[in-house]
C-alpha cells in the first residue's frame, strides 16, 4: 500500500469514497510516487512555468498570488504540479521507452487507419441496386451515399475515416482488410442493413519518435492501472469508520 494513505483516517477515506474521489486521489498519489526522483533542471522549470504562466493568462505576480489562493496551493505544490508532465516524460523514457517497439506491433493492426466509403440502406433490393448503378459508372459513389444512405455517412458524401479499422464493425472490416484500394464490395448484411463498400486508402502507422512515447506512455498507465487494483483492494479491505 501506499505510505501515505496507511494513515489515512478511516473518516476520510469513507467520504472521499462516497464521492468517487478514492481512486483518483490513490492514482494520483502512486504517479506522483514513481516518477518523484526524475530531476528536472533550472531551465526546464523556467520553461515549464512560463508556459504556465502564459496559459492560464497569469502576467504578474498579484495575479499569481490570487491564483495560488484560489486553489489552495502553495508555491511548491505548484511548482510540482508544473513539472509532473515533464517527470511523467522522462520516467517513461528512462523504464519503457525499450519496450515501446513491441507494444507498437502488438498494437499496430488497432492503430492503421483507412479511408472508405460507404452506403447503408435496410431493403437489400435497393442495395443490390446502388452496387450496380457505382459498378457500371452510372453514379458516382458520393452521389449515391449522399443521395440514399440511411447512415451518418451519408452527410459526408460515403467518406468514412481515417480511422483505425479495428473502430470498424469486424465484418465490415474483415472485407476491407481483405479488399484492393478502390476495390467495390457487393452488398452484405450486418445487423438491420445492406452495406456497400469500397476502401479507399490504407494508412499503416509508423513508429516514430511519437508513437514511441505514445507507447511508453501507455506502459507506464498499465502499471499504474494495476497498482491502484491493488491499493483499492488493500483501502477497502481495512475497517470502515464506527458509526
Amino acid at each position: 500500500m501506499i505510505d501515505s494513505l496507511q494513515g489515512l483516517p478511516a473518516s476520510i477515506r469513507s467520504l472521499l469514497g462516497r464521492h468517487q474521489l478514492l481512486r483518483t486521489l490513490v492514482q494520483r498519489q502512486l504517479i506522483a510516487e514513481a516518477v518523484a526522483a526524475e530531476l528536472i533542471t533550472p531551465e526546464e522549470l523556467e520553461k515549464a512555468k512560463s508556459l504556465f504562466l502564459q496559459q492560464n493568462r497569469l502576467t504578474n505576480e498579484a495575479e499569481l498570488a490570487g491564483y495560488l489562493q484560489s486553489q489552495a496551493l502553495s508555491q511548491e505544490d505548484l511548482l510540482w504540479q508544473i513539472c509532473l508532465p515533464l517527470r511523467v516524460r522522462k520516467h517513461c523514457t528512462t523504464h519503457y521507452l525499450d519496450k515501446a517497439e513491441a507494444r507498437f506491433l502488438s498494437r499496430k493492426k488497432e492503430m492503421d487507419q483507412v479511408v472508405y466509403s460507404l452506403v447503408r440502406v435496410q431493403d437489400p433490393m435497393l442495395a443490390r441496386e446502388l452496387y450496380l448503378r457505382i459498378l457500371d459508372g452510372e453514379a458516382t459513389f458520393a452521389e449515391v451515399a449522399a443521395q440514399f444512405s440511411e447512415g451518418p455517412e451519408k452527410a459526408s458524401h460515403g467518406i468514412v475515416g481515417p480511422k483505425p479499422l479495428n473502430q470498424a464493425h469486424p465484418l465490415l472490416a474483415e472485407k476491407l482488410l481483405s479488399s484492393e484500394p478502390r476495390q467495390l464490395l457487393e452488398p452484405f448484411p450486418i445487423d438491420q442493413w445492406w452495406l456497400v463498400a469500397r476502401l479507399e486508402q490504407c494508412m499503416p502507422a509508423n513508429f516514430n519518435g511519437p508513437v514511441a512515447e505514445q507507447m511508453a506512455m501507455e506502459l507506464f498507465d498499465e502499471t499504474i492501472q494495476q497498482e491502484i487494483a491493488r491499493t483499492m483492494s488493500e483501502l477497502l479491505a481495512m475497517p470502515a469508520p464506527s458509526r
